[in-house]
């Protein structure tokens, strides 16, 4: 598959634009005049630029209009048109798109249209050139495509075809099944572009709301669908008018990428019959749970943190073979503890001190999800393996930690009774009935939430709740979650853009660690609390004044609430009668925290509305900014 994108996709010099879309695999690029008025360059200099890149130049973007013009006006736009035939033979392009008329000096009129682009046509071949046709969404005669086509049609020259932008086909609500019966040889060009499903004037919505294939609500499936049954063989190109959702274009570049192939890659499952020139790529994995998590942590940490464990009711269970690492389980849960002094885990502590570097996820294929994982642009991940150790699949995740693959169907499944030996039980540690891990909390900065979220849904079988935002005292996180369709994944990923934020300071003061927090599902958060009391853990307090306002909020008994309050329980429900009840843990090193969860009925949330008290009453407690009296921290890193 031919992979494009405008020049005009990202806010960068040409120069960086380039290098950018040719490191991140694309094959060419769609170029316009607005490129030449800032570069002081010949359209040859600037072919040259592309094709030492790497890249060819797949389509020319004229500043012209042309077609049901009125015969003065006509000859002058021909006119225009053919001195840009010759900027095309110098740049090194045979393709010239022209967009459907705005201008109320076209007379409309499709017979009138043909024969424009007839005799602009027989001047195109003649030059050995092409021209293809685009239908604007806001176009003044010609906003449909299939009117686009049927001009085109009547045209009946050879060098005169369409482009189809799903941009103006799919934010008009226009079906995408009518392209099914274009011929595939009159289809020259194709654009691809998202965006959110929000009324407003088409035109603005274009240059300011397009987005990557997957983060709006256009249906780009069916289109991309409809296309490639046609047996289109040519470019997909992104076309997304300057994009700023990204810090750089270099990362909007590998995401576009990213998104392309997936489309592709999805289309191609679904439409068996569609031409595709894709190397075979796993399907996506869906995750059956988190199988792991491991913290790095020091020496002295390591106690600190086991004795944490041990309040939630954790046992240590088994020593690693051959590093510091030590095993603790309670029910389906497992968390390692990693104390080297040496790789990769060292390397995470000495830059984030005692925080989560690595969450093993079980899937049905492990090495599937890893190929993947690394065919859509990710890195893979290796350390220096021991004797007796298993080879992992593992990539690189959020805020350079890692994920590891595992599977029920190789030896990976036996990894805790292969790799660990068994410690003595220690029969003084009350489990608290936590069952298996709900939930984990992602933090970065909001510039990066788009690419991670495009990570997930691209490789893994997940879906994206609706972004919200979750107040902060200090200011907004906006967050978003995604799960898996049966729950046993689920993920909340928060952006955040001020350090004031409690997500935001943790993020600072950690230099980027990704998990903040982690919940674990009990079918019995009261009973838990108990136990929880009864191995010394503090759970975080909650105010009064929230106790006073969840009876007027929700029918439920003053003994409930009583109750609720004195085990610091945070309660919520959904429109179905589902609920769902939360406590938390203090802060602890730079930030992080635990949650017990338990979900009642169809309740499929996180507890959005408590989340403000929850902030506020972390915050509190939280550690003071290097420098300040008063740390809470354990893990501060030495080297920092």
């Amino acid at each position: 598959m031919k992979t494009s994108i405008s020049t005009l996709s990202a806010a960068d010099g040409l120069e960086d634009k380039l290098a950018a879309f040719s490191a991140a695999g694309f094959d060419g690029i769609e170029i316009s005049e607005l490129d030449f008025a800032v570069q002081g360059r010949t359209p040859a200099e600037i072919g040259n630029m592309v094709r030492d890149q790497g890249l060819a130049i797949h389509l020319f973007q004229p500043s012209v209009e042309f077609e049901g013009l009125p015969e003065d006006l006509r000859e002058k736009a021909l006119n225009r048109i053919e001195r840009r035939f010759d900027v095309m033979a110098e740049l090194g392009t045979d393709l010239m798109l022209l967009g459907s008329a705005t201008s109320a000096a076209s007379l409309g009129g499709v017979d009138r249209m043909a024969d424009d682009f007839a005799l602009l046509g027989e001047r195109a071949a003649a030059r050995g050139l092409r021209i293809c046709y685009e239908a604007r969404a806001w176009g003044r005669h010609v906003s449909d495509y299939r009117d686009a086509w049927e001009v085109i049609r009547r045209a009946d020259r050879p060098a005169v075809g369409l482009v189809l932008d799903s941009f103006h086909v799919l934010a008009r609500g226009l079906p995408s099944d009518a392209i099914r019966a274009i011929p595939a040889d009159r289809i020259f060009h194709v654009q691809l572009a998202d965006a959110p499903a929000v009324a407003m004037d088409l035109e603005y919505k274009s240059r300011r709301f397009r987005l990557l294939p997957g983060e709006g609500a256009l249906p780009l499936l069916d289109f991309v669908r409809a296309v490639a049954a046609t047996g289109y063989a040519g470019a997909y190109s992104l076309d997304l008018v300057e994009n700023r959702s990204r810090a750089t274009t270099r990362q909007l570049a590998l995401d576009g990428h990213r998104a392309l192939t997936a489309l592709a890659d999805a289309a191609r499952r679904a439409e068996p019959t569609c031409r595709f020139d894709l190397p075979d790529m796993p399907a996506k994995a869906h995750i059956e749970g988190v199988e792991f998590i491991e913290f790095t942590a020091g020496a002295d940490d390591a106690a600190s943190l086991g004795e944490m464990l041990r309040q939630l009711g954790f046992t240590p269970v088994a020593r690693h073979i051959a590093r510091k690492v030590t095993l603790w389980q309670q029910n389906g849960i497992n968390i390692v503890v990693n104390s080297e002094t040496r790789g990769y885990a060292h390397s995470a502590y000495v830059m984030h001190g005692t925080s989560v570097c690595d969450i093993g996820l079980l899937v049905g294929d492990a090495e599937a999800a890893a190929t993947r994982t690394e065919m859509l642009g990710a890195r893979r991940f290796a350390q220096r393996r021991y004797s007796g150790e298993l080879n992992i699949p593992a990539v690189r995740g959020v805020g350079g930690s890692v994920l590891h693959f595992l599977d029920r169907k190789t030896e990976l499944g036996k990894v805790w009774e292969t790799e660990f030996e068994p410690l003595a039980p220690d029969t003084s540690i009350q489990s608290t009935g936590l069952r298996r891990i709900d939930h984990l909390a992602q933090v970065m900065k909001q510039e990066e939430l788009p690419s991670w979220i495009l990570f997930y849904t691209s490789v893994f079988d997940v879906e994206k709740a609706p972004q919200v935002g979750v107040s902060d005292p200090s200011g907004l996180v906006r967050s978003r979650a995604l799960q898996g369709s049966d729950g046993a994944f689920r993920l909340t990923m928060n952006g955040v853009d001020t350090y004031r934020t409690f997500a935001g300071r943790f993020l600072s003061d950690s230099y980027g660690a990704s998990v903040q927090h982690f919940a674990f599902l009990t079918d019995d958060i009261v009973a838990s609390a108990r136990k929880l009391a009864e191995n010394r853990f503090e759970s975080l307090s909650i105010p009064d004044s929230y106790y006073s306002d969840l009876g007027s909020d929700f029918d439920l008994a003053p003994d409930e609430i009583a109750l609720l309050r004195d085990l610091n329980i945070l309660y919520d429900r959904d429109e179905t009668g589902g609920s769902f009840l939360q406590l938390y843990s203090r802060p602890h090193g730079d930030g992080f925290f635990f949650e017990i969860v338990e979900r009642r009925g169809t309740y499929n949330g996180y507890g959005a509305r408590n989340a403000p008290y929850r902030t506020a009453a972390l915050k509190r407690l939280a550690m003071p900014f290097p420098g300040d009296r008063g740390s809470l921290r354990i893990g501060r890193r030495e080297e920092a």
